[in-house]
């Protein structure tokens, strides 16, 4: 029987925390555990979080008095695991039904991966939330070597992975460390690539989690200043380089491989910023050409077939330009 550990980390979140732990407590699986971590939310999250916990004896609280940011509470939820499965999942997300049951299937089948993760389906977090068909109760899931996984995330310079799905195996979430509080923007690429250096991968072709989207999000807002968000996974790489990859074989390559994906990444932004006329778009294309100046001559197409929302980015910068040349034209 595979045992689950599942951190909910919250600050202020008390409008969402009582359906992301509902989502956790409702899986179908019999050892479970889960802790709430409070940074001294000035809301109402602390009251929930007791009524929770007294209808619950699953649920653990840890209800601090000082908030001491969030990389405390996910190292504070790293040294609290033991269980064989691992998870923290953000207040403002939830998990699918079956989604550790599915996780915890894979990851009993071979002790050479570390986590697994799936995929997500996105909603307005205050609007009802969507009914999710998560495809077959039995997991579908391929395998990815560890080397693979990083070296993918080299060559798109980013991570295309839901975090509400990832579940890791808790002996090698403590052999990777803590999340590095030097990286406040991308601490979770850093520790995926430090966890891939641990054991290889299962990747899930079914839906294991549902991204809440709200005006408060900090990833999204992030995203939406697209050169930042690209300097932070940057840092992430570098400081995945210079401390736990530095005796890793092709050190040099890989290097070589991620630097062309930032300048990559960055020049495909720009072209959408240009579409819809996002002053941001020099800035991206300035930094673009820094990292790789062969890309003003020779467009990096090779990078965007590999991406797997090649098709729904160049559609929706298409209909951006074509929304502003009508605009202009009117």
């Amino acid at each position: 029987m595979t045992s689950f550990d599942v951190a909910i980390p919250n600050y202020n979140y008390g409008r969402y925390l009582r359906a992301c732990v509902e989502s956790v407590a409702s899986q179908d699986v019999e050892a479970l555990r889960i802790l709430i971590i409070d940074n001294a939310s000035t809301d109402d999250s602390a009251e929930i979080a007791r009524d929770l916990a007294a209808a619950d004896p699953r649920i653990e609280l840890r209800l601090h008095a000082r908030n001491r940011g969030p990389h405390a509470s996910f190292n504070e939820a790293v040294d609290w695991a033991r269980s064989d499965c691992f998870l923290i999942l953000c207040t403002d997300d939830l998990l699918s039904p079956g989604a550790l049951r599915r996780a915890g299937e894979v990851l009993a089948q071979d002790p050479g991966l570390a986590f697994c993760y799936g995929r997500d389906v996105g909603f307005l977090r205050d609007e009802p939330v969507p009914r999710v068909d998560s495809g077959p109760e039995a997991p579908r899931w391929h395998r990815m070597s560890g080397r693979a996984f990083i070296e993918g995330f080299c060559r798109l310079g980013v991570f295309q992975i839901p975090g509400p799905t990832l579940v890791t195996r808790t002996s090698a979430h403590k052999a990777a460390g803590h999340y590095r509080e030097e990286l406040p923007h991308s601490d979770d690429y850093e520790l995926w690539l430090r966890l891939a250096l641990v054991g290889d991968v299962a990747v899930l072709d079914n839906v294991q989690g549902l991204i809440g989207n709200h005006e408060d999000n900090r990833s999204g807002s992030l995203r939406a200043r697209q050169l930042l968000h690209i300097r932070q996974t940057e840092a992430a790489a570098d400081s995945f380089f210079a401390r736990d990859a530095a005796t890793l074989k092709g050190l040099g390559r890989l290097r070589r491989l991620a630097r062309r994906g930032f300048a990559a990444r960055a020049y495909w932004a720009a072209l959408g910023a240009w579409s819809r006329g996002d002053p941001g778009a020099r800035d991206l294309i300035r930094y673009s050409f820094g990292k790789a100046p062969e890309m003003a001559l020779l467009p990096p197409i090779d990078y965007m077939m590999r991406r797997p929302d090649a098709r729904a980015r160049l559609t929706e910068g298409l209909r951006a330009r074509l929304a502003r040349r009508g605009s202009a034209a009117g």
